[in-house]
């Protein structure tokens, strides 16, 4: 046996073993991360250990034995039929189109007594068609003995002189925006039909469709900015530009969410810096809900914006601390949870607004106390680079801002809604690879703004879409409103 040995190390030395801990525990939430992101389970479901619930398994090892042979016999049941799969219950609203089938050689004297229905969901493929409009000419006398020539107006059309109507047009819209197919997709359906349509031609009537809907975009947009409480967040979009030959540049879309009125607002920005928001918010007043992402601190209209953060965000720390520290990350994630239960129950109660707000002030503060008591004894117990202890460093830094939502029972707790609305583009991506400019990834972001409105206010998009792009050339500039998807 050896007497142990005292290694006395100076503090600068003590400092940078201190460092070299810290460094290799951020190179292991990095490989963490790079695992996750490869292999690992995209949910962030977490489900807490319940402590009366025993561990499977968890049996003292033995010495092996050697048993004795048994002979087993044992009776089994004969499987049961499986049960007949029930039928599709097919929608009420869908048109029926009857087929009546009478049997054959059947008797001049027999006497109906009822019949068998049997219901079968069948599907029409699209089919292009050529709306002619004939408008018949007359000559018509007048009293002077003067003849002029009388026709009709031609109806309003979406793109003048054009050859396009606004179904054909809507369906290229909803097809690329809402199922996400590029145009040359679209340009194979279309032949299919023997009908040829060239994929610039498709782009012409893209940019003509959307000068015809800026319009209501600024509408939308000015709607959203005289709100009180709106949520924001971004996504990139690759740009293709003259600049980068062979390559795309790195635009991106900034999302802007009404949440009690139900509005999306899209702005493209050729940057992810703080230019965007300022520009777009330099006149507004309010609440602005976001993530941590700097740009949105020391906005030029600061003064008159109050901050609110996503728990959602939060949560996603503690959720990948769980290798880290698993302890002090279910801690966090359970009392996460417990407000998250809250918010389920007073949606499924359906409370207003006032009764969201007392329910949070009598069943989420004491928890959100709770939480932050515990953030703070814990921060100097961890390691700031570990990723419990950037998860609890990033949660203190933005508390007041994370607790705000209860002050008012409109506010979310989280930016689900917003990042829900920005999952089109992310799926858009990877069919159509590319906007072809920045004017045509602003054109983008129109149609993104207006779809998202629709789907925020349960609206038929392809229908809202041919209803306002046969209307809106004609349409009184002082009644634009009538044409926003919202109820």
């Amino acid at each position: 046996m050896t007497n142990a040995e005292t290694v006395t190390i100076t503090k600068a030395e003590y400092l940078e073993l201190l460092e070299m801990k810290n460094t290799v525990s951020v190179l292991k939430r990095e490989l963490a991360e790079l695992k996750r992101l490869i292999y690992g389970a995209k949910s962030e479901r977490f489900i807490p250990v319940d402590p009366k619930q025993g561990v499977l398994f968890d049996i003292p090892a033995e010495e092996p034995v050697e048993s004795e042979k048994v002979e087993i016999t044992y009776t089994r049941k004969k499987k049961e039929e499986k049960k007949q799969a029930l039928r599709l219950e097919l929608p009420a609203h869908l048109p029926r189109v009857e087929e009546i089938i009478e049997p054959e050689n059947l008797p001049h004297d027999a006497k109906k007594i009822g019949e068998t229905i049997t219901e079968i969901l069948e599907f029409e493929e699209a089919t292009i068609y050529v709306r002619r409009i004939i408008r018949p000419k007359f000559i018509v006398s007048s009293d002077d003995e003067q003849t002029q020539i009388v026709v009709a107006e031609l109806p309003s059309l979406p793109i003048p002189k054009g050859n396009a109507g606004p179904g054909l047009l809507a369906y290229i819209l909803i097809s690329k925006f809402v199922d996400h197919l590029p145009f040359y997709r679209l340009a194979q359906i279309f032949k299919r039909q023997d009908v040829i349509i060239a994929e610039s031609t498709m782009g012409g009537w893209f940019n003509a469709s959307c000068k015809l809907l800026e319009l209501l975009y600024e509408l939308l947009k000015q709607k959203i900015l005289s709100g009180e409480y709106i949520q924001a967040d971004e996504t990139p979009i690759p740009v293709q530009t003259k600049d980068k030959p062979g390559s795309t540049h790195k635009g991106y879309h900034w999302v802007y969410h009404d949440p009690v009125n139900r509005l999306v607002l899209f702005d493209y920005q050729k940057t992810r810096s703080r230019e965007g928001p300022d520009e777009l918010l330099a006149n507004y007043k309010g609440y602005l809900q976001t993530d941590g992402y700097t740009a949105y601190n020391n906005l030029r209209n600061g003064a008159n914006i109050q901050q609110l953060a996503c728990m959602a965000h939060a949560r996603r720390k503690f959720e990948h601390a769980l290798d880290n520290d698993k302890e002090r990350a279910q801690k966090a994630l359970t009392l996460i949870q417990q407000l998250y239960a809250i918010e389920r129950k007073a949606k499924e109660d359906e409370l207003n607004f006032d009764q969201i707000k007392q329910l949070r002030q009598i069943e989420s503060e004491p928890i959100l106390m709770e939480l932050e008591t515990w953030l703070k004894s814990e921060v100097h117990q961890v390691l700031p680079k570990s990723a419990i202890g950037s998860a609890i460093s990033y949660t203190l830094t933005l508390w007041p801002r994370l607790k705000r939502y209860t002050e008012n029972g409109s506010f979310q707790i989280d930016n689900n809604l917003i990042e829900n609305s920005i999952r089109p583009v992310a799926l858009g991506r990877k069919n159509y690879l590319f906007a072809g400019s920045h004017d045509a990834a602003q054109q983008a972001a129109v149609i993104y703004s207006l779809l998202a409105t629709c789907k925020m206010n349960g609206i038929e998009p392809s229908a809202w879409l041919k209803n306002t792009l046969s209307k809106i050339a004609d349409h009184p500039v002082n009644k634009l409103e009538q044409l926003l998807p919202i109820r």
